[in-house]
């Protein structure tokens, strides 16, 4: 009986090891993506164990911390949830979101996201390649200025409107295909290079921090957004 006992107990004690291992935390990194792999900024890791919230950075990359095996759900605006399901041997995990998208209906990207023309906020000013003939122009310096209302061009790099620090640089932050750039990538690029360009001001542009404190300018390429027209 004794013996039954014993056999009873470290049966017992293994099933509750197994369990506490099973449920051990550990970090699981990866990436959000949408389109031909742009990085998605701000889309939110749910872990279903813990029901924690982790964001992707400006690369799409996350750090989440979760149970050896579990569930995510993945979230950004404009587009469809995703679930994953992770093993106890995942340590990577990549995920690519599909855009809700209408037969024409148009998107603009807004750092945390694409929004419809009907969420567009007033704040957020955009531009394709289909609205005007971007080869009009000598370069993206001059093809913004001439199009957006309130930005200017000044020692070289984008101004927009209401930045006014003394001690600073007034310069709009730059982010090329989801990656934030310096101000020189514009000599580098051509405007026959263009799909879209937005112009993100005031609150809008806070998921950026205090990067984006001086307003955003957020530009598309051809190569970047060649899958957007896809419709889903």
């Amino acid at each position: 009986m004794l013996r039954k006992i014993f056999y009873l107990i470290i049966f017992a004690v293994f099933i509750l090891s197994s369990s506490v291992l099973n449920a051990q935390d550990r970090v699981l990194h990866g990436m959000v993506t949408t389109f031909d792999n742009i990085p998605l900024i701000g889309a939110e890791i749910k872990v279903n164990s813990t029901k924690q919230i982790f964001l992707t950075d400006t690369l799409g990359n996350f750090s989440a911390v979760c149970n050896s095996i579990d569930k995510l759900k993945i979230d950004a605006k404009g587009f469809y949830s995703q679930k994953a399901k992770i093993e106890s041997n995942i340590k990577f995990v990549a995920i690519n979101l599909k855009l809700k998208s209408k037969k024409n209906e148009r998107f603009y990207s807004v750092g945390y996201g694409y929004v419809n023309e009907k969420e567009k906020l007033s704040a957020i000013d955009g531009l394709t390649n289909e609205d005007i003939d971007f080869n009009r122009y000598n370069n993206i310096a001059e093809l913004i200025s001439g199009n957006f209302s309130g930005v200017q061009i000044q020692n070289g790099e984008i101004v927009i409107r209401g930045a006014a620090s003394l001690i600073s640089s007034n310069a709009a932050l730059i982010v090329v295909d989801g990656v934030i750039s310096e101000q020189d990538i514009l000599n580098t690029l051509h405007p026959l290079d263009i799909k879209s360009i937005n112009i993100i001001k005031d609150g809008s542009a806070a998921i950026y921090g205090s990067r984006g404190a001086n307003g955003v300018v957020l530009i598309e390429t051809m190569k970047g957004g060649e899958l957007e027209r896809t419709n889903y």
